[in-house]
């Protein structure tokens, strides 16, 4: 039996090893299908609003046409030192077109590009890109692993 979605927001929102995950400066690494049956993997800038993940790409990028084809998506976010700490995602995208460039972009990139780059980065984007797709992912299975209580493998989603 897996968890409640309200279980997965409870986590999300209060977990510390989660908390530490969603301030870091690293992008979620989302894996979906495409239309003609190719697994893809992808670095995503995103954000957690405290009740699903956020990006935004580029309309006619080959991951909107996936999500819209085949809404399941799966992501990690994961440190690279030892023991690594890791968040597992599993959930269903659904797409927005926005015209502009949505603040939740700007706020998903701020942690991936830095501050001190944020101002030329922001401009160069707002001027070139006229229409983005704002993907909502709502979480259906979670896995925080942190190889100290939590460990890969078998057992509850969460523990």
């Amino acid at each position: 039996m897996g968890m409640t979605y309200d279980e997965i927001v409870e986590i999300m929102n209060t977990d510390p090893v989660v908390q530490t995950l969603l301030a870091a400066p690293i992008p979620a690494r989302i894996a979906y299908v495409t239309p003609d049956g190719d697994p893809r993997v992808v670095p995503v800038s995103y954000l957690w609003n405290g009740k699903a993940f956020v990006f935004a790409s580029p309309p006619k990028w080959t991951k909107i046409k996936s999500l819209t084809a085949n809404p399941k998506i799966a992501f990690t976010v994961d440190t690279t030192d030892f023991p690594p700490n890791i968040l597992l995602v599993r959930g269903l995208a659904s797409i927005e077109y926005v015209a502009g460039v949505p603040q939740e972009y700007v706020e998903a990139s701020r942690r991936i590009v830095g501050e001190d780059k944020m101002e030329n980065w922001e401009r160069i984007v707002r001027e070139e890109i006229k229409e983005m797709a704002l993907v909502t992912i709502t979480p259906t299975w979670i896995k925080v692993t942190d190889f100290i209580t939590r460990f890969p493998g078998p057992g509850k989603p969460s523990s």
